[in-house]
């Protein structure tokens, strides 16, 4: 029987639930409760999770946070369920999808609940922690709502310390942070949060109404009179050859199964992209026992922190600027990759090429906001490629052309970890102004935001941040400077 999961870390302790068994087109498996099903395949050494209905190639997960189609699985008969967030019970039977997948009766109870609230939030990462914490502090009735299985977003996946200063955790890990706002968060009355629920629709009315699907069996009506949209960005991918394989994950995804779930992606690995997201993950596989053949990078020059950079070349991983990758290769998964040396115009340089040996390439090419809620509510947006991409134009408050509704952390715009949690204090605050509740604390925490924003965007990391910030606060209609 494989078992890859992760018994022994430097870092993390793995507290597992009790031991389960579920059926994968008709074998046994074993699984942990609290693994989600994905995780629980790949521990188990399946890494083909679908095949695509047109072209019949095999499919494995690539974001493992519930943003892409690459991991839909039929699921006690039910088609279409993203297994990297869908958590795993006894007895659950599962296959692989080869169609689209036809909605078909399934035997579930299903309710409807009605719900009011001052404040509603959908991400449950920084930014949405924060913003629950001060709103709640300021008196605000506050919900979170994150269609994740577990609360803390990208934090719970971070096993590094963070830089910056006390009131950002400066030394703190990841994790270590995730449990602190967690705890933060449920000692307020005030305060509520579901899990493996989706916000699926902003319906707007004086009160708007958001519509969320919670555990897959609820239908929640929420009224709320500000909103905050506090849901991440989604991982970027590159154009090669056999880039949809299995074995061939974002960053985040491969964090998520090893730092969360402690189970080992693969055995030898090939990272795409040297900004700090590519050197922190290259650290972290070390740490579980991956070894990293090679970074590359098409920049001319390492992207990240030089203390990153450093760590990881002392442990003896090459990185190579100047250089991506040009295809993967195998059948059913990745099996090796081949490299290649860019010009000065990012053209392959012909005779540059070289072939690794991997069975796991990490995508370290930066992210996207996912403002998908936010545009569908009304927001206006533009793309500003400093922010990541497309964003809904917003205010240095982060309410957006919708009134009463914000956007924070990295959905208002690809930033650190840190800026996100200021940002979610910002826009509770704000909104807490508006409602005239606690009015001169609720200012007083907007003001030292945005000094604290200025002083931790002060760094020549930032500058392109801080450019794409002010475009779309002119766009917003407001004074920059």
């Amino acid at each position: 029987m494989v078992d890859l999961r992760l018994y022994q870390h430097p870092i993390l302790e793995f507290k597992r639930g009790r031991k389960l068994r579920f059926y994968f087109e008709g074998k046994e498996l074993e699984a942990y409760e609290g693994e989600t099903v994905a995780a629980a395949l790949l521990a188990n050494g399946i890494k083909v999770l679908r095949y695509a209905p047109k072209t019949g190639r095999p499919r494995g997960f690539f974001c493992a946070i519930g943003k892409c189609s690459s991991c839909l699985m039929v699921v006690d008969g039910a088609p279409n369920v993203r297994t990297c967030i869908a958590l795993v019970k006894d007895g659950m039977k599962v296959g692989r999808q080869r169609t689209k997948g036809v909605p078909r009766e399934v035997e579930q109870e299903f309710r409807q609940e009605k719900l009011e609230t001052d404040l509603l939030i959908v991400g449950g990462g920084p930014a949405g922690l924060s913003a629950a914490i001060t709103a709640c502090e300021l008196g605000l009735d506050c919900l979170i709502v994150d269609e994740n299985p577990r609360i803390g977003g990208q934090l719970i996946k971070q096993t590094h310390k963070f830089f910056g200063f006390k009131d950002t955790f400066a030394g703190v890990r990841g994790v270590k942070i995730a449990e602190i706002l967690k705890e933060r968060m449920k000692a307020l009355k005030k305060a509520k949060y579901f899990t493996s629920s989706t916000a699926v629709g902003v319906y707007n009315g004086k009160r708007p109404i958001v519509a969320v699907v919670k555990e897959n069996n609820t239908l929640l009506e929420v009224k709320a009179d500000k909103i905050v949209v506090a849901t991440g960005a989604m991982e970027n991918h590159l154009a090669f050859p056999n880039n949809d394989l299995p074995g061939i994950y974002g960053a985040g995804a491969v964090q998520t199964v090893m730092n969360v779930y402690g189970v080992k992606p693969g055995n030898r690995a090939l990272i795409v992209g040297a900004g700090n997201v590519g050197l922190i993950l290259a650290y972290q596989l070390l740490q579980a026992g991956v070894e990293v053949a090679a970074i590359v990078e098409a920049m001319p020059r390492v992207g990240g922190y030089l203390v990153h950079a450093s760590k990881v070349a002392r442990y003896g991983v090459p990185i190579y600027t100047r250089h991506t990758i040009k295809e993967a290769i195998g059948r059913e998964w990745v099996e090796k990759a081949v490299i290649v040396q860019l010009d000065e115009s990012w053209q392959p340089i012909p005779g540059t090429e070289r072939e690794l040996d991997v069975d796991l390439v990490c995508i370290a090419v930066g992210l996207s906001p996912s403002c998908e809620l936010a545009l569908q509510a009304g927001a206006e947006k533009a793309y500003v490629p400093e922010l990541g991409g497309l964003v809904a134009i917003h205010n240095p408050s982060l309410e957006t052309t919708v009134e009463g509704l914000y956007v924070a952390g990295d959905a208002s715009g690809v930033e650190e970890a840190s800026t996100a949690m200021i940002e979610g204090q910002i826009a509770a605050a704000d909104a807490a102004l508006d409602l005239n509740v606690s009015a001169s604390r609720a200012k007083e925490i907007k003001e030292r935001g945005f000094r604290t924003l200025e002083i931790l965007r002060d760094n020549p990391f930032s500058e392109r941040v801080k450019k794409g910030k002010e475009k779309v606060f002119e766009m917003a209609g407001e004074e920059v400077g």
